[in-house]
């Protein structure tokens, strides 16, 4: 009997205000694959990412998150967005902030235990920053602040981590982290679905992919659905150039 998919979607549509944004999206992400949203701006991954999270009603079809809602599954899934709502000013360590991804699992009136400040640790040291646990977060560059947010998503032991465009503007350096810690999330059964314009990536990184523009134009194997044709559908062909051997999307 096949395992039970992490996330499951099955002919969604989600609307704002009863205005359309995203329809006929079917899928699955099973423990430990890694899924890459593909699509320009204004395609509508971020919203499907929202829907995930249950911040956006879906208004036909499922989603359902290890066989719930996704509003009632919320304490299993991590999530680092496009951009934080943490003010980088704020005078909060970095240790402080990958703490905030334990409060869903023990509550924000309790003080963290020592094995919270522990998964905390291990968490910054998985994304390369275990030097930097007592600097101020505002002191870090974009990249490092972002794999801090990380490290806050991976902290809350999440069966399913959301992640919207976590490698748009950040260094070399940060990339490999997070790369990396990708390919640790997979080994220990983790469910990702990550938003990107780089394909490349995609392809390294995912095992399947999801082409969206408003509505899904594929839904497979990373190597089946990142084709010419394909992308052409999502895109526009006016849209797409090739370098070498790849498909290079445009954002639009």
């Amino acid at each position: 009997m096949p395992e039970p998919a992490v996330l499951a979607i099955d002919g969604a549509s989600i609307a704002y205000d009863a205005q359309p944004v995203l329809t006929g999206v079917t899928g699955r992400v099973g423990a430990g694959e890694i899924v890459a949203l593909i699509g320009p701006n204004g395609a509508g991954k971020s919203t499907l990412i929202k829907a995930v999270l249950g911040l956006v009603p879906v208004t036909t079809g499922t989603i359902a998150v290890l066989g719930r809602s996704p509003a009632a599954a919320r304490r299993d899934v991590g999530y680092v967005p496009q951009a934080d709502t943490l003010d980088a000013q704020f005078p909060v360590s970095v240790t402080q902030v990958v703490l905030m991804g334990r409060y869903r699992r023990i509550g924000w009136l309790r003080r963290p235990a020592r094995a919270d400040r522990a998964i905390a640790a291990d968490a910054l040291r998985r994304v390369g920053l275990a030097d930097r646990a007592r600097a101020t977060f505002g002191t870090l560059s974009g990249g490092q602040r972002q794999r801090v947010l990380l490290a806050r998503a991976i902290a809350a032991q999440p069966r399913l981590l959301l992640l919207d465009e976590p490698f748009s503007g950040v260094d070399v350096v940060s990339q490999e982290a997070l790369v990396r810690v990708l390919s640790q999330l997979r080994q220990h059964g983790t469910a990702v679905l990550i938003s990107t314009h780089d394909l490349a990536l995609a392809r390294h990184v995912s095992d399947h992919a999801c082409l969206l523009n408003r509505q899904m134009y594929g839904f497979g194997p990373t190597a089946a659905t990142l084709t010419p044709d394909g992308l052409r559908a999502t895109y526009g062909s006016r849209t797409l150039d090739r370098h070498g051997d790849d498909i290079v999307a445009a954002h639009r």
